[in-house]
């Protein structure tokens, strides 16, 4: 194979195909194909034919790329038989007991092994924990496809590290790891993502170090913010805004900038799970990464505790107020609402026995019904609330006033109207100065 898998790629001789065409997948088969030949292959048939209509439900690379680009978007997997370098990219989420659900990545082995030709290099950018990539996928592409790596295919692992919603930092300007089986796939591995890649690769040494980088990273964001989130806790006990807090540490060079928070997504609350299930079964159970978890899975329940206190001291009768949350999907500007911990806030709700109305003109309804069973209010019928809870900082929603909060709640003084804006959006100030009982994290 040499490299010659490589200049094939390049000079379009081979194809280079996509398996998964979400949040991840979609944006790299789209920035491929302004190189080489792509195949974007997903199971979902109504996906594909989005796609092909020039429609980019993701809003990751928007509809007009979407109409432009080369690839060739299909659901029929006998088409993963033209390429040669297979790219999977798909989800790689947690079981309700926090277990990992390798299903998806198994599948997608399947399918994949199916339609191997000799010849071909693997690579996986799904999350996983070290050893899946060898000890999970392999055997399953080796059954399906009767090839044998190592001698008719070869595999790598390149994590995936695209942020959904930023316009930043993107496959193009983030240095990507990548690693291979051998020094021969390491090298078709590296210079082809090199063909995309502005910032470069760097070469881990093996399968399993790459594998570990990219569970580790997420385990270090999720662990720094539970801290904030617990000292968010402690300061809201001791009457002292945690913001203000953050904002005088901040001014010292090594002082890391987090801040508390909901941790949802597909990566911050669950690649930990991963790692720490990997870890139990060595034997070790694990201490920070897990404490870490149970905080920021806890602060649904937290955000509904001190709603419900400051409608008491509202005199706002708890059950069958009402209340909205302005934001439903796991981050700002984004469609996605899959492991979004606003669901935890609902929940807690629902136990006072207060069915939130939802607000939130950016998420994929669709999946919100499908997922969830939630049904999202329009924004012009928020009337009459006796709470209001931000959850999610949308760039529409930042162009609120006050005055404009004033409409939605009841016609009651100012000091019976209850604020919740969980990662303190809107200037506290402001509404502290108007009288309202505000609270954030």
């Amino acid at each position: 194979m040499n490299n010659s898998l490589y200049e094939k790629v390049k000079n379009k001789e081979d194809k280079i195909a996509l398996i998964g065409l979400g949040y991840v997948g979609m944006p790299i088969a789209v920035a491929f194909a302004k190189k080489v030949n792509v195949i974007g292959f997903d199971l979902s048939e109504e996906k594909v034919s989005l796609y092909n209509k020039g429609v980019d439900p993701t809003r990751e690379v928007g509809n007009e790329a979407i109409k432009q680009t080369s690839v060739e978007f299909t659901s029929d997997e006998t088409k993963l038989q033209e390429a040669k370098f297979h790219i999977v990219a798909v989800p790689t989420p947690v079981k309700n007991d926090h277990t990992p659900d390798l299903g998806p990545v198994k599948a997608a082995s399947k399918t994949l092994g199916k339609n191997l030709v000799s010849g071909s290099v693997v690579v996986f950018e799904s999350t996983v924990y070290p050893g899946v990539t060898e000890e999970v996928c392999v055997p399953i592409l080796e059954e399906a496809s009767g090839l044998k790596c190592g001698k008719d295919f070869k595999v790598g692992y390149s994590p995936e590290r695209i942020n959904p919603g930023d316009k930043v930092h993107r496959l193009e300007t983030i240095t990507k790891v990548v690693a291979g089986m051998d020094e021969e796939a390491i090298e078709n591995i590296a210079r082809v993502y090199e063909l995309v890649v502005d910032a470069g690769v760097h070469r881990a040494e093996s399968i399993k170090v790459a594998e570990a980088a990219k569970v580790i990273e997420n385990s270090q964001r999720d662990i720094n913010i539970a801290f904030m989130n617990e000292l968010s806790i402690i300061f809201n006990k001791l009457n002292i805004n945690t913001k203000a807090v953050l904002e005088a540490a901040g001014t010292k060079w090594n002082f890391l900038n987090f801040s508390p928070g909901l941790v949802g997504g597909h990566c911050i609350g669950v690649d930990p799970y991963y790692l720490t299930y990997k870890a139990e079964q060595t034997g070790y159970h694990s201490q920070i990464i897990l404490s870490g978890r149970r905080i920021n899975d806890d602060m649904g329940k937290y955000v509904v505790d001190d709603l419900v206190k400051n409608l008491i001291q509202a005199d706002v009768p708890v059950k069958k107020a009402k209340v909205a949350i302005l934001g439903f999907t796991f981050k700002e500007n984004c469609p996605d609402t899959r492991n979004t911990r606003v669901i935890d806030i609902v929940n807690e709700l629902r136990e006072y026995e207060i069915n939130p109305l939802i607000c939130d003109p950016e998420a994929d309804k669709k999946e919100a019904i499908e997922e969830y069973g939630i049904t999202f209010t329009n924004f012009k019928d928020l009337k009459n609330l006796d709470a209001i809870v931000v959850a999610v900082g949308h760039n529409q929603f930042l162009k609120l006033t006050p005055e404009d909060f004033d409409t939605m709640f009841k016609e009651t003084p100012n000091e019976n109207k209850v604020f919740v804006d969980i990662k303190e959006t809107f200037d506290r100030k402001v509404f502290e100065g108007r009288g309202y009982r505000y609270c954030s994290l």
